[in-house]
Formats: C-alpha cells, structure tokens, sequence
C-alpha cells in the first residue's frame, strides 16, 4: 500500500502475491468479486463477510428537514441508504 487507503490495485496486487495468480488474473478476481458485491446490494440483498463485516441496506421514509440557514422546513424524499456493520473480530482487531 502506498497511502493510507487500500485500493483496488493493492488488492490486486496482494492477491497475486499470496495466491501466485498473473497480475490479469488478479485484477479480475478482484474486480469479480466486487462485482458480485455490488450486484447483491443493487437487488435489495445484504452482503455478510465472515470475520470483516456486513453492508446493510435500509429503507428511509420521508421526513422533515430543516435548513439550517433559513430555518425553513423541507421534505426530504425517501431514500434507500447502505450502512457497515464491522464485525467483532475486526472491531478487536482495530482496537489494538
């Protein structure tokens, strides 16, 4: 990793690394399983991993709002939101 952030790339890399797998072969893994991920949380599915975590989706109702400048109240539409729920190993983990 060369910044703070975890990439596609990096993943890739390490995944060629590790599993011996060409840099080609790598990238699609990686991109594959993102794929699947997103593909899930677009049909409406939740997204568990074992030992990181969950992407949870939920639904917001409408609501009222208010600009904070103005004061003056908004409908603000109902929304489908994603939320992370880390699992307890990571949140051990990130505790240390």
């Amino acid at each position: 990793m060369h910044s703070g952030t975890l990439t596609r790339a990096d993943l890739s890399d390490i995944v060629h690394n590790r599993l011996g797998l060409s840099r080609a072969e790598s990238a699609g893994v990686v991109e594959k399983v993102l794929h699947h991920m997103c593909h899930a949380l677009s049909d409406g599915k939740n997204v568990k991993v074992s030992g990181f975590g969950t992407f949870i989706l939920r639904d917001k109702g409408e609501r009222v709002g208010r600009n904070p400048k103005t004061g003056i109240e908004v409908p603000i539409a109902p929304r489908r939101v994603m939320t992370f729920r880390a699992s307890q190993i990571m949140r051990d983990r990130i505790a240390k």
